[in-house]
């Protein structure tokens, strides 16, 4: 879950002092909370939870780190905001008000909310590399304010397949896990693979180069709605349907998608039935 003044939460959103100014736009906030009488007032407040998520959870120090400009999805426990109030000899919310602050309170924070109890990914490890796992999106843009997944599939390939120091994948297992093993879950039998027959969809990807950015917000839903998003470099070309869709980036406007429909898995009847 990722937490910032520009997100749904932040660990100071129960805050009254905070709810105060929190409908201000982004860069008055900003001033406002940089205001020594503010800061004071902000974390001297006791939060008045307004549900068990924001309380219970934004406030997590000891698995809440700072995101920083090169994600970090496995920080070590001495990065925690408990860790370094710790080191510092200050609150954790001296130090969390600091983060939220950087970057003009663009910064994003990191709460690590589960299969992070040892302070390692290899939970998570065990799962990805179990045979009947099968890694996918499935939170339906529920959370566009506090969640951005999109790119898992970024990072498999990047982190699981080539930058983590400890267990990695095995890259063509990775692709499989991504490709033909969830499509035959589907029944659709006429992609995943590259053999003569099958839908020419295809990523072209420098592997060396690929990398993923930090996450950022942007303001392009209807009602000038906000959402994460997070871009990547190292995409050289998406074909889809055999025609460039993406070049190293950017949209080409090519459009050959269709809706995709899930076949039926159930025998067809007879005649006679």
């Amino acid at each position: 879950m990722l937490l910032g003044l520009d997100a749904s939460y932040n660990p100071f959103s129960a805050h009254l002092t905070y709810c105060a100014i929190a409908d201000l736009p982004l860069a008055e906030r900003v001033a406002e909370m940089r205001k020594p009488e503010v800061r004071a007032a902000i974390i001297a407040d006791k939060p008045e939870p307004r549900g068990l998520f924001v309380y219970e959870y934004a406030r997590r120090f000891e698995t809440l780190y700072a995101l920083g400009t090169s994600p970090n999805y496995e920080p070590d426990a001495e990065d925690s905001v408990s860790a370094l109030a710790k080191a510092r000899s200050v609150s954790p919310d001296e130090v969390v008000y600091d983060m939220l602050l950087e970057d003009d309170g663009h910064a994003l924070l990191l709460q690590a909310l589960a299969n992070y109890e040892d302070y390692n990914l290899d939970a998570v490890h065990a799962m990805l590399t179990h045979p009947n796992s099968v890694p996918a999106l499935g939170d339906g843009g529920a959370h566009y304010g506090m969640i951005c997944d999109s790119t898992y599939t970024t990072f498999m390939l990047t982190y699981w397949g080539r930058d983590r120091k400890a267990a990695r994948i095995a890259l063509p297992e990775i692709i499989r896990k991504m490709t033909s093993t969830p499509a035959a879950m589907l029944g659709m039998t006429d992609r995943g693979r590259i053999a003569v027959g099958m839908k020419a969809d295809v990523n072209v990807i420098d592997f060396d180069k690929l990398t993923l950015r930090a996450p950022r917000m942007i303001c392009d839903l209807p009602s000038n709605g906000r959402r994460l998003t997070q871009d990547a470099d190292g995409y050289i070309a998406t074909i889809v349907s055999g025609e460039v869709i993406m070049r190293n980036g950017q949209p080409t406007g090519a459009l050959p998608g269709r809706m995709v429909k899930r076949p039926s898995l159930r025998p067809k009847a007879s005649a006679a039935q």
